[in-house]
Order: C-alpha cells, then structure tokens, then sequence
C-alpha cells in the first residue's frame, strides 16, 4: 500500500456471513490498511473470520445481540470516529456484492469536495436484477426522494463513501432498513454535499439468500412506509 488510504476506514456491517466474509476482506485489506468489522451477533463463524485478519488492519466490533444493519453502521461510525486520524469513510456490504474498485472510485471522489459519495446501480450496473425487483427499487427511491427532498438515482446502495464531517453528522437511530433513508435525511439536514458515482452490484445465489431477494425490497417499501 502506498499511504494514499491511511486516513480511511472501511466500515463493514455483518451478520451471519462466514461462507463469504474471508474473500471480501482479503480484497479490502490488500487496498485499505483500516477496515472495521461490525459483526450483529452472528451465529456463525463471521467474527472469528474477522479476527484472523488483525494482522491485515481489521478490527471487530461485535454486538451480543442482532440490533440490525443501521446500528451495526452507527457502531463502525463511532469506533471510526475514535481514530482522530480519520478523515474518510466507505461503507461496504459484507454479502461479496460490492467492488473493491468501485470502493476506491467513491473514496477518491471526496477530494473533489463531497462530503458524501453514494453508490447508484442505476447509473452503474446491476445486470442480475429481475425487472420486478428494479420496479420496487425504483419506488422505494421514489419515497425516499420525495420525504427527504434530495434528488437520488439509488437510495438503498450499501456502497458510500463519506468524509469526517459527513460520518460525523449521521448519529443513526434506524436500525433496519429504513437506515438508509435515514442517512439521505442527514445529508439535507446537515448541509452535507453530495454526489452519486455509477457502481456495479454482483447478485448472486448467495446475496440473494442474505437479502437481496425482491422479497427484502419489499420489505425496504414496507419499512419505510411505517417508520
């Protein structure tokens, strides 16, 4: 590594992921020397795979109980935070449907003078999402657009990248789904500037069994309709 990520964590929320976990965050620590693990109690191997890559930067966090994604990312946000050294921040699923690459792309795009970068598989790519699945994103992109009053082409990307001032600011009190609605929200109530970069998003078998099935998108719709 050449020191270019040195003030940058990787915040990675993770629940029951240990079929996946080793190969996403041997693609993360060969680029980013700081990566936090957010394990939610997982009933699997998931924290005992992230402790074997303490000698490649990660740290665990665990919660002894399943609090949801959006207190697991609150959580990487404070022990980020707790480095006084960082000044950037990417949030990266555990489920192996992110790039590194895009990763990389969205942390760079801060030094343009966003204080948040949000990932879009509208403007990128998504080539094994069903038209029925898009349908629903698109709508739970259409709420969150209309109750925050910011402009997005993907509200529901677990892909971002936010400066020191823009992790500071989310003090995230959602803890399902409706987190990620909750974090646009923030942006216009703190001021924050904004962009979206183009990102592809890898469904698979297994992604689609952790969550990513047009059942969860539902779910997302559901979630942000009662909150």
């Amino acid at each position: 590594m050449d020191g270019e990520f040195d003030d940058l964590w990787v915040v990675v929320p993770a629940y029951n992921e240990a079929r996946v976990l080793d190969h996403v965050l041997t693609a993360l620590t060969a680029q980013f020397p700081h990566v936090c693990v957010v394990d939610d109690a997982s009933q699997d191997a998931t924290a005992a795979i992230a402790a074997g890559f303490f000698d490649q930067g990660a740290r665990l966090v665990r919660h002894p109980i399943n609090l949801g994604q959006g207190a697991a990312l609150q959580t990487g946000f404070d022990y980020a935070l707790s480095d006084p050294l960082m000044a950037r921040l990417v949030t990266f699923d555990a489920d192996g449907q992110h790039l590194v690459s895009d990763a990389v792309r969205l942390a760079r795009r801060l030094g343009d003078g966003f204080d948040v970068v949000l990932g879009s598989r509208f403007l990128g790519s998504a080539p094994q999402m069903g038209r029925l699945k898009r349908l629903v994103l698109k709508l739970a992109v259409a709420h969150t657009n209309f109750s925050t009053g910011v402009k997005l082409t993907d509200t529901h990307n677990g892909l971002r990248a936010l400066s020191r001032k823009g992790v500071a600011a989310m003090n995230l009190s959602q803890s399902g789904m409706a987190h990620a609605t909750e974090i646009v929200e923030r942006v216009r109530t703190a001021g924050l500037s904004h962009t979206e970069e183009a990102v592809e998003i890898r469904y698979s078998d297994y992604s689609r069994s952790k969550g990513q099935s047009l059942l969860n998108s539902v779910n997302i719709l559901v979630d942000l309709l009662v909150r």
